[in-house]
């Protein structure tokens, strides 16, 4: 097929292009409780296709660039129409102009996951089993659940020579943990591993379950006020993705961003934990080809990696590094425990948390939060957190315990002082 869409591209006069293949064998199950309700398997193959137009306006060479999606069931003729409608597209598309990405054919990647070299249905019955090992009670249980597991074949082909090709393999899931007294609550969950790792499902499914019982308990908001604020489990990665998204060569080069190399972003008189965190390559090549590889983005709270696609590495004259999604962090010193001597409010559980990579503001509405006020300890729902990243980052504390789940793997916990409140 890609021989095909090169030729097709040939025909067409598209001299520059970037196509990626992908093609998926995925086994999916649904569950209601514990019994299966659907499974199926699922093998197939899609085709995105970048074209690039260079182009001169107002004396000024441009390159614009526009992506179609390309199907194995369309025609020769549907293809051509399809990438001369995107060819036509991104003459409209007035960037600078920019060198693209070139390489050349390189052996194929396999994958080093455990994931591999096992039958999908095995590796989704190992999974399941992990799933519902804690599901043993009658007021709290899993009410529904979906399974996928995912390998995937990439390849990309450019016209400056790149031809690679990878595999990935990967596990994910959502299910709903449901406690019918003394009120009936559900809570929403999600997964994603890139091995078989059975253990760390059960222990998260293990403590969702507890969760959502102390989310039936809860029935009162905490007062309005100012707080130490434990964040914890897939907030971090959220809390995190600041210094990710501020570090990226189109928030540079676009000044929605003052970050550079070797610039202090922590703060210039840390108090708390400095904070380093490491770019994890996911996959061994980006979209266009880059070859990727695990990086340090801060050290200690200094910015050591600006990181980011071909196009705004050109412009700012750094090394395209690809676009980084995962990331890394050590764990902190200080223990849960410790953290959890003096007063505080631990959120476990908003209905949306999210920050702001533009002014480092974070919050989201409380659905289960534990307060400890010195002497006791209650769940409670309702209310919000407001905060913002530039006033907590110098006096971070990090939990000694660990956590991963999808993209991110670091410390468990993050002791975050002095934010608001919005509550009774």
């Amino acid at each position: 097929m890609i021989e095909k869409i090169k030729s097709i591209l040939k025909k067409a006069e598209i001299a520059a292009y970037t196509i990626n293949e992908t093609r998926t064998e995925s086994a999916e199950c649904f569950f209601i409780r514990k019994n299966l309700d659907m499974k199926r398997r699922t093998d197939l193959a899609e085709y995105q296709v970048t074209v690039f137009h260079p182009f001169v306006k107002d004396e000024k060479p441009m390159m614009g660039s526009s992506s179609a999606q390309i199907y194995p069931e369309m025609d020769a003729a549907e293809i051509e129409s399809v990438l001369r409608s995107a060819y036509y597209a991104a003459s409209f598309v007035g960037n600078p102009v920019y060198e693209l990405v070139t390489g050349e054919e390189r052996e194929h990647i396999p994958s080093d996951s455990t994931l591999a070299g096992r039958g999908l249905f095995d590796n989704m019955k190992d999974m399941a089993e992990a799933l519902f090992a804690a599901d043993t009670e009658e007021e709290v249980f899993l009410n529904s659940a979906e399974l996928f597991v995912r390998r995937l074949l990439k390849r990309i082909v450019g016209s400056g020579g790149v031809d690679v090709s990878y595999e990935t393999c990967e596990v994910s899931g959502e299910y709903v943990v449901q406690c019918i007294s003394p009120q009936n609550v559900e809570t929403y969950h999600s997964f994603s591993y890139r091995n078989l790792d059975t253990e760390n499902l059960r222990r998260e499914v293990k403590e969702a379950m507890k969760m959502t019982i102390a989310r039936a308990q809860a029935v009162r908001s905490p007062q309005a006020g100012e707080y130490r604020v434990l964040l914890s489990g897939e907030q971090m990665r959220t809390f995190l993705s600041y210094y990710l998204e501020r570090s990226s060569s189109s928030m540079i080069y676009q000044e929605y961003s003052s970050y550079q190399s070797n610039m202090p972003v922590q703060g210039e008189s840390i108090r708390g934990d400095a904070l380093t965190i490491l770019l994890k390559a996911r996959e061994p090549y980006s979209q266009e080809g880059i070859p990727m590889k695990d990086r340090v983005l801060l050290e200690n709270g200094v910015l050591r990696t600006i990181h980011g696609n071909n196009r705004f590495a050109c412009y700012l004259g750094i090394e395209p590094t690809g676009i980084y999604d995962s990331i890394l962090v050590p764990v902190g010193e200080t223990p849960l425990c410790e953290m959890k001597k003096e007063p505080y409010l631990h959120i476990v559980s908003f209905s949306d948390f999210q920050m702001d990579s533009f002014s480092g503001s974070f919050g989201g509405e409380i659905r289960l939060a534990f307060l400890y006020d010195g002497e006791t300890v209650t769940p409670v729902t309702g209310g919000s957190i407001n905060g913002n990243i530039l006033n907590v980052q110098e006096q971070m504390t990090f939990s000694k315990e660990r956590y991963q789940n999808g993209r991110y793997e670091g410390p468990y916990a993050v002791s975050l002082k002095g934010v608001q409140v919005a509550g009774e």
